[in-house]
């Protein structure tokens, strides 16, 4: 697919379908792009829905097969787009921290393809109240998804989940408790971790969800 550079175009790209419940267009919105007149399209779209079906299938679909609805916060970030909100310091980080991550259609400096999007799920509003009950979720993810990276936010405990071909598996938070919640070679990351969310539901797997699974980029 070309870069769309039409609305006709963009209308195309935003019906791309990357998973049973996700469409292209569900990524497009950027608060950036909208406030300070930017086209939020992909320069190279066919990996940018390669990365976003990975994302979309691997680890949203689960999520809300499991917890019910997802909304998302933000997920694709063009390049000029976060270059803009990084130079303006809009909490964008440098396009080469980016690829492979907001920005979808740029690999790694390793070759790398990946796809981030911030997401809240409305279960864990409705279902736990107490400060760094984020964690419950953190921990759930972290023994039942193939995630890459996880980054966690104080307003409704949002947080960034990342696909990746070479997952890292590290957990960080900006809310309370604040900084690493883990890491590959931390004591606390391997084994069961199921007393932290009892009472969550089983995981669920969507129809037409792919089996996990990265390479040596």
């Amino acid at each position: 697919m070309r870069k769309p550079n039409s609305m006709k175009g963009l209308e195309e790209l935003g019906r791309v379908r990357l998973s049973e419940n996700f469409f292209f267009r569900d990524f497009l919105f950027s608060e950036i792009a909208a406030v300070y007149g930017m086209a939020n399209v992909p320069d190279d779209p066919d990996l940018a829905i390669e990365a976003g079906r990975r994302l979309c299938e691997e680890l949203l679909e689960p999520l809300q097969a499991t917890f019910g609805r997802l909304h998302v916060r933000s997920g694709y970030r063009a390049a000029e787009v976060n270059a803009f909100g990084n130079a303006q310091r809009l909490n964008c980080a440098t396009n080469a921290a980016s690829s492979a991550d907001h920005i979808w259609d740029l690999r790694d400096a390793d070759g790398c393809m990946g796809a981030t999007a911030c997401v809240v799920v409305p279960w864990l509003i409705d279902n736990v109240s107490e400060e760094g009950d984020w964690r419950k979720l953190a921990w759930w993810i972290h023994d039942h998804l193939p995630y890459a990276s996880l980054c966690f936010f104080p307003k409704l405990w949002a947080f960034n989940i990342q696909w990746h071909e070479r997952p890292v598996r590290r957990i960080t938070s900006y809310a309370q408790p604040r900084g690493l919640l883990t890491k590959a070679g931390l004591e606390n990351h391997e084994g069961d971790h199921s007393e932290w969310y009892q009472g969550f539901p089983n995981v669920a797997i969507a129809s037409g969800v792919r089996n996990a699974g990265g390479r040596a980029c």
